[in-house]
């Protein structure tokens, strides 16, 4: 390091902390930019509606913490990717991308301390917005306290993997609805609700009158969720396992899946090639689970809006947010509920179980 240069060291850990290490910045390189982006890749890897990344200076990577190391990592390519990514191999938390010609790295700035101190970290953009079809989170944030977040609408490079999943998505009829985590290796398909479900008082509270033909879906800023994805927000919508095909095991774990315990009483699934989120179980919902939102193949929207009717009046666990982030958080809030007034003229604000 530079003599008389200062530096600010900046601490991260995933959920299980098997993943721990430190990144130490210039003063003068700060704040961090952040983007988020919206490419079918990120949104399939993650399991979220987009990743929170930022890309840190030349030659400045993780400073592991041991018993920490880059072994607890898992990586992730496919063909023609220019970088590998890296999550956390027990809980699946996604820590970043190293580029394959200079290995410079960018890093999911939703894992790291100071979140909140745009004097260190900054949302600056949305970028690949326009793979997002209709609607992404993109149009729930369009600024944090007055300061505009720009939008690219610039293409991405193709992916030959979404492509081939995409033509799967096409052939599956308006009764079902395909997900699948960017490798492929976790995959099912989703139904309506049934009539015998909705017409069964016992299920009331999981669809809602009127809109029987379509399931709950919410944003979680919980600070578990955050550090299982490495991304500020998880979108979750609430499914029946009687209406998923193949039926997953009492385990949930499809395919390639990995599971998780976050705490008592919880399973987490996510894909153990690619490190997508799957699903989220427990003990007080027996017979529901919460599907990820970001590995919905609807090919008319990210949010799949004919398939889920959304919270749009409160954010999950918006207190562990406002207390992570709370500039993010509060803005998405009011961007969310500004979003649902214009789109369906309604705040839903429905109990979830």
């Amino acid at each position: 390091m530079a003599a008389n240069k200062e530096y600010k060291a900046l601490t991260a850990t995933c959920h299980c902390q098997s993943v721990h290490f430190t990144v130490t910045i210039p003063s003068d390189a700060l704040p961090l930019s952040i983007h988020l982006c919206h490419c079918s890749v990120c949104r399939h890897t993650h399991g979220a509606l987009c990743s929170f990344h930022a890309p840190l200076p030349k030659d400045i990577g993780p400073e592991f913490i041991s018993p920490s190391s880059l072994d607890k990592l898992t990586p992730y390519t496919f063909p023609r990717s220019k970088s590998t990514r890296f999550f956390c191999s027990k809980c699946g938390c996604h820590i970043g991308d190293r580029d394959h010609a200079d290995g410079r790295w960018v890093i999911s700035s939703a894992i790291f301390d100071h979140n909140g101190d745009e004097r260190v970290w900054q949302i600056r953009s949305h970028i690949y917005a326009s793979s997002s079809a209709e609607a992404g989170l993109f149009d729930l944030l369009p600024r944090i306290e007055g300061r505009e977040i720009t939008i690219s609408n610039s293409e991405e490079e193709k992916d030959e993997t979404a492509i081939q999943y995409n033509v799967k998505a096409q052939k599956c009829n308006d009764r079902s609805l395909r997900a699948e985590c960017h490798c492929g290796g976790v995959s099912f398909t989703i139904s309506r609700p049934s009539r015998d479900f909705v017409h069964d008082p016992a299920n009331r509270k999981w669809v809602l009158e009127g809109k029987e033909d379509k399931w709950l879906g919410a944003l979680d800023v919980c600070d578990d969720c955050r550090l299982v994805s490495g991304a500020n927000v998880a979108a979750w919508m609430f499914v029946p396992v009687n209406h998923i095909s193949p039926s997953p095991p009492e385990g949930l774990l499809i395919g390639s899946s990995k599971c998780y315990s976050s705490s008592d009483g919880v399973v987490r699934t996510f894909c153990g090639t690619c490190g997508a989120v799957v699903f989220y179980s427990c003990n007080d919902r027996p017979g529901i689970v919460d599907v990820a939102v970001g590995i919905l193949r609807d090919p008319k929207s990210v949010l799949a809006e004919s398939w889920v009717v959304w919270r749009t009046g409160r954010i999950a666990y918006l207190e562990d947010g406002l207390r992570y982030n709370g500039a993010f958080t509060k803005s998405l809030d009011e961007g969310l509920k500004k979003w649902g007034k214009e789109r369906y003229g309604e705040l839903e604000y429905f109990r979830v179980g």
